[in-house]
């Protein structure tokens, strides 16, 4: 592998804007923040130790390899699992490749290139690849609302491009060239006119034309976005709604459907957009993230109200019990914000990839990283039954039936520093985007980085090198800091922006207030109105049963919204900070009935008794055992 740490030799990232673009922002890549230390260290701490090997191995024990050494034979007959069971290996593949550009981790590095190597085998001579569809005999292509050829193609494309960036291996992008060639001779406005039924090969073509210069992969991502919407997308018996195939992306004006391939396609629609310069295009997929984030998106990050279809309701139905917030959407989420942060410089999306990275994403994953959630409720009640493998009442689980989750998160954690920093187009700038403990490089400038964020609002940037001329740096101020300073002087929401000649030794101290606070729901949302979630800095926080008193259970607590919150340390066991509260929970008397007169004189049958509430961050619930559970808590 080449030498890493350069200023001028970042590897590249998952985005890759090309310099023909219209990319307002570029990416500093993966290794353009090191993480060194602190909150986001213990993560990928996790991710590398526990995450990663584990994928590995349950995807052997799972059958997934097992498909592709039985299509590398020429074998046929029933495969295992899942139609899209490839993808899984993909992302895993996608992980470690960033994992290795993180650590130099030579026994990672073999196992790629032998999984790599199986891959290349499964490969036909004509470029397809979909183990499942091989091994079960099922005509190409002839039943793609379902069998998700496109989606493992996009996913392995994605892998083979994250390979190449992160470790300059090229056998998997070979086979992803040789793929990406198959679908352009076998789609498109003189092709088939067939789509998948779940987006994701958008984004991964836009990716690998950035990656290799084929601007016939790029065209055909456009194709694949403007095909859609038309309603010809079929299979299980469901709407074009699911498939995100009501609409067309250019006229679309919120996003529809089961969440993941929503924001997927939006993400790729971005992609195009940046490339092309298509600003009606641009528009579009804002317009479309603003109404989801004003109507449809959970206080945590969290997308998808329903578990039937594992979509987004209408707007506003958003139930905490039976939220779906599906961990992969989050992680999509997050993909399609950084996206919009790189097309636009607009640092209200830079606020949305953190709360989806902190809220969204993060508690789908343990904080030992061997167990996962699939789905992230934001309400479990006493005494709930665990009627789906995927509920959080099981608590979080070592893998799934369909465990497109665990390595999505393994992924993105290994993917992290991409997400920190960007450089403006003119090479003389440098915006921090996301605080984390480490090293920062980008236009010339290093800066060493100290702070526990999100567990401390104190940020330290110190210069260790810097150009010969002029550069500007960029603290991003979130919009939740109000009261926020830098070097002591107030700081709006925003990018806090200093041009000058910088020396080694300047430093710049930024200060972001998170003392706990109070969150009101807009009262559209029914299943929460009158109540409120807690917070502290980007942090929401969650109730747990184990935190109440003997005797006094979730289901029936109230927040006296007039006693004062406060920071209570931190709790050893889940190395985070906790906020101390006070309420009340009701001592309900059995009835026959849950309904009575209003007004009526009867007794209510309800006592009132005083509980402190201790909350916890939202990510880390259910590390003590899955018990009952809120984030919005009734309010008094």
């Amino acid at each position: 592998m080449k030498e890493r740490g350069l200023v001028d030799d970042v590897v590249k990232g998952p985005l890759s804007p090309t310099a023909g673009g219209t990319a307002a922002l570029r990416p500093v890549g993966v290794d353009g923040a090191t993480i060194t230390g602190g909150f986001w260290a213990e993560r990928l701490a996790a991710n590398a130790a526990v995450s990663i090997p584990q994928g590995w191995d349950q995807l052997h024990r799972a059958g997934n390899v097992g498909n592709l050494e039985r299509a590398a034979g020429g074998g046929t007959g029933e495969a295992v699992g899942d139609v899209f069971a490839d993808s899984d290996v993909y992302k895993w593949l996608e992980a470690v490749a960033w994992e290795i550009a993180r650590t130099g981790d030579e026994a990672l590095l073999e196992r790629q290139r032998e999984l790599t190597r199986l891959v290349a085998a499964a490969q036909a001579e004509d470029g397809y690849l979909d183990s499942v569809v091989q091994l079960r005999g099922i005509a190409r292509y002839s039943e793609l609302g379902w069998t998700h050829e496109l989606y493992c193609a996009g996913h392995l494309v994605q892998a083979a491009v994250a390979q190449r960036r992160g470790t300059g291996d090229t056998a998997l992008l070979d086979v992803a060239v040789r793929l990406a060639d198959h679908l352009v001779a076998t789609f498109g406005p003189d092709g088939s006119h067939e789509l998948d039924g779940h987006p994701e090969i958008e984004t991964a073509l836009v990716e690998l034309y950035r990656e290799t210069g084929t601007r016939a992969y790029l065209d055909l991502a456009g194709w694949f976005v403007d095909a859609r919407g038309r309603g010809t997308v079929a299979a299980y018996g469901r709407d074009s709604t699911y498939f995100s195939d009501r609409v067309p992306v250019r006229e679309a004006t919120t996003v529809e459907g089961h969440a993941v391939r929503a924001v997927y396609l939006a993400e790729g629609a971005a992609d195009v957009a940046i490339e092309t310069g298509e600003d009606e295009l641009l528009a579009a997929v804002a317009r479309q993230f603003a109404a989801m984030v004003g109507t449809k998106q959970y206080v945590t990050g969290g997308l998808g109200a329903r578990w039937e279809g594992e979509a987004f309701g209408d707007p506003y139905e958003l139930p905490s019990d039976r939220a779906y917030a599906e961990s992969c959407a989050a992680i999509g989420g997050l993909q399609w914000a950084h996206r919009m942060l790189v097309a636009t410089g607009d640092e209200r999306y830079a606020d949305q990839v953190e709360r989806m990275l902190l809220n969204g994403m993060l508690p789908g994953v343990s904080l030992a990283g061997g167990e996962f959630f699939y789905v992230n409720a934001l309400q479990v009640r006493n005494g709930a039954e665990p009627d789906d493998q995927r509920n959080p009442v099981n608590g979080r689980l070592g893998w799934f039936s369909t465990a497109c989750c665990p390595p999505n998160i393994m992924r993105t954690l290994s993917s992290l520093g991409a997400y920190v920093a960007t450089t403006g187009v003119d090479g003389d700038s440098l915006q921090v985007h996301q605080y984390v403990q480490g090293t920062v490089r980008g236009a010339g400038l290093v800066l060493d980085v100290e702070t526990d964020f999100p567990r401390d609002g104190r940020v330290l940037v110190t210069v260790r090198s810097a150009p010969e001329g002029e550069a500007e740096l960029g603290l991003r101020v979130p919009g939740w800091a109000s009261g926020a300073t830098l070097d002591g002087e107030p700081v709006e929401p925003g990018l806090a922006r200093r041009r000058r000649l910088w020396s080694a030794g300047d430093r710049l101290e930024l200060v972001l207030p998170t003392a706990p606070r109070l969150i009101a729901a807009d009262d559209r949302i029914d299943g929460i109105r009158d109540s409120v979630a807690i917070a502290a800095g980007p942090l929401v926080f969650a109730v747990e049963q184990v935190d109440l008193p003997v005797g006094a259970q979730v289901d029936d607590l109230h927040l006296d919204v007039d006693a004062p919150l406060r920071l209570g340390g931190s709790d050893a066991a889940l190395a985070a900070p906790v906020v101390l509260a006070s309420g009340w929970v009701h001592r309900h008397v059995e009835r026959p009935e849950p309904y009575a007169a209003l007004g009526g004189g009867e007794d209510d049958g309800v006592e009132r008794e005083p509980v402190p509430i201790r909350a916890v961050p939202y990510f880390a619930w259910a590390n003590r055992g899955a018990d009952a559970m809120r984030v919005w808590i009734p309010a008094g």
